[in-house]
């Protein structure tokens, strides 16, 4: 039987936000260039990715709550075209030469407020187009969306930048925003049925996404796992340039960067294939597991080839957890309440990935670097099996994450509530794929 039987508006859906994903890294990553080139300066480079998260994690709280009131295809029509006229702005700043730094940072942190809707709105589209058993392939299919967006994006900006401008750039994310858009326009979203707390105030409502979850051990824990997870990640993706930089140049930096988004890219496609493991529980902290090894191993020596394959592993491991999170939650949480959980989600990622970026540096430079220096605390004895010099800190630094991260997951499966939630928590009814709310509620 075909996999994807059934699936026509989640495919139209899914194509159009993999076109304007793409057109999101192109402009973020062009707009960083235009911003360094400009001013030279690395803390004002920075500010591009302030001027992204501090908005969403501001709005994301109430921005669940206003996703589960509104129609979700709306909503990210809405959330597109706001995008695209950002961007035309931006173009129109360009091409008159007024473009600012403040116009960059304001539309950067406009877009952003927009996403910071449009991905709960996505993500809790997803059970009502898909069946159940679908879930955990459909997911596999949006992380391999995000892989395209990622590897892509920034290939595509280097030739588009010279070749078209940094005004053609703008355009281009713009037409990506419109193609998202038209794909929304020819797809139908079923509206769930709101349940007992339409009533409620605004904040209320949020508030009931909160209760769902904190009554729910097995989903709180999940969360936790997440947010441990993402902040752990965050302080990798800060360090890893150092890292190889202390043994490999710049050139080799691309290629390793290259190769671990194409480990992003296979693993969102074998997730869409194989569908990942029979018990979703185990895709998650399984893959926690083997991520905080791989992670743990970049540490192990100055070499270019184990970075290289270690990175690679630890990317083909992101898209089968992160499918495997997403379908759990689709399939445990109301329709309903979705929009709500994934906001949560999304604003304990906004703050544990910054906080993350904010320690990698100090972590660094002031702890692990003078341990492994020569003549440090730690160089007669962990240096005797990893090194001693420029970087060797670091490396025992990327040990110290993996092993953390891989003793979050191993804690996570020592907890009843976690490692057997898909039997504890019952299954929320959702929609039938493609079935109006009116006739689900007939039937």
């Amino acid at each position: 039987m075909n996999r994807y039987a059934g699936l026509r508006d989640f495919l139209l859906i899914w194509v159009g936000q993999l076109v304007s994903g793409v057109g999101s890294r192109l402009t973020s990553f062009a707009l960083g260039i235009w911003v360094y080139q400009t001013t030279g300066s690395t803390t004002r480079f920075a500010l591009i990715f302030v001027a992204m998260a501090v908005p969403a994690l501001l709005i994301s709280p109430i921005a669940g709550a206003l996703v589960d009131r509104w129609d979700r295809r709306r909503t990210m029509i809405v959330c597109d075209a706001v995008s695209a006229l950002t961007m035309l702005a931006l173009a129109l700043l360009y091409a008159t030469d007024t473009l600012a730094l403040w116009h960059v940072y304001a539309g950067v942190g406009i877009s952003a407020m927009a996403n910071a809707f449009l991905q709960p709105a996505y993500a809790a589209s997803i059970p009502l187009l898909a069946s159940q058993e679908q879930l955990t392939r459909v997911n596999g299919l949006v992380q391999t969306g995000f892989a395209v967006a990622q590897v892509g994006g920034p290939l595509l900006a280097g030739v588009l930048v010279s070749t078209i401008s940094m005004q053609g750039v703008l355009i281009v994310d713009a037409l990506t925003f419109a193609i998202g858009v038209v794909a929304l326009l020819f797809a139908r979203v079923p509206r769930p049925a709101r349940s007992e707390d339409a009533e409620q105030g605004l904040w209320q409502e949020a508030a009931t996404g909160f209760r769902y979850v904190r009554d729910r051990g097995g989903l709180l824990g999940l969360l936790l796992v997440f947010g441990a997870t993402n902040f752990l990640f965050g302080i990798a993706s800060i360090a890893i340039t150092p890292l190889v930089l202390s043994f490999a140049d710049a050139t080799l930096l691309g290629v390793q960067m290259a190769v671990g988004g194409c480990g992003l890219l296979l693993g969102g496609l074998a997730m869409s294939t194989w569908g990942g493991p029979r018990r979703r529980i185990h895709g998650v902290l399984g893959f926690s597991l083997a991520a905080g090894v791989l992670l743990a191993v970049h540490g192990l020596a100055p070499s270019f080839a184990l970075v290289l394959v270690a990175g690679f592993g630890f990317f083909l491991t992101l898209p089968v957890l992160n499918a495997s999170n997403a379908a759990l939650w689709q399939s445990k949480v109301p329709a309903d309440l979705q929009g709500r959980c994934f906001a949560i989600q999304r604003v304990l990622s906004e703050a544990a990935m910054p906080l993350g970026y904010c320690l990698a540096g100090p972590l660094a430079e002031r702890v692990f670097e003078p341990l492994m220096a020569p003549g440090g605390a730690l160089a007669g004895s962990v240096g005797a099996w990893i090194g001693v010099g420029p970087g060797r800190g670091l490396g025992l630094m990327f040990i110290v994450l993996g092993v953390l991260m891989t003793l979050v997951a191993a804690s996570a499966y020592a907890v009843r509530a976690i490692r057997r939630i898909e039997d504890e928590i019952p299954d929320a009814p959702i929609l039938a794929a493609g079935v109006p709310a009116e006739i689900s509620a007939a039937a």
